[in-house]
């Protein structure tokens, strides 16, 4: 009997869950219609959307960001968060 490829073969491999550690960068269009750019400056700042923030803690959804600037911490939704390229 010939074997037939499975879905999960078929599929693409997900990307790596976000965790302590990983260097992210916020994604522009799942920010801007969020709860936190509500609370924010009408304008995100270009550092956030540019990258890279690292991941200080993960706490159920919310991940606690720190940017290379002198700026504070900031708590985020993961699902606002990209891994950052490179």
């Amino acid at each position: 009997m010939a074997e037939t490829p499975t879905a999960t073969a078929a599929q693409p491999a997900a990307a790596a869950p976000l965790k302590k550690g990983s260097l992210v960068r916020v994604n522009r269009q799942a920010y801007a219609s969020s709860l936190e750019a509500g609370a924010s400056e009408a304008e995100a700042p270009a550092y956030i959307l540019e990258g890279p923030g690292e991941i200080l803690a993960v706490k159920g959804d919310y991940a606690q960001l720190r940017w290379r600037r002198p700026v504070p911490d900031v708590w985020l939704r993961l699902d606002q968060l990209e891994a950052f390229p490179g």
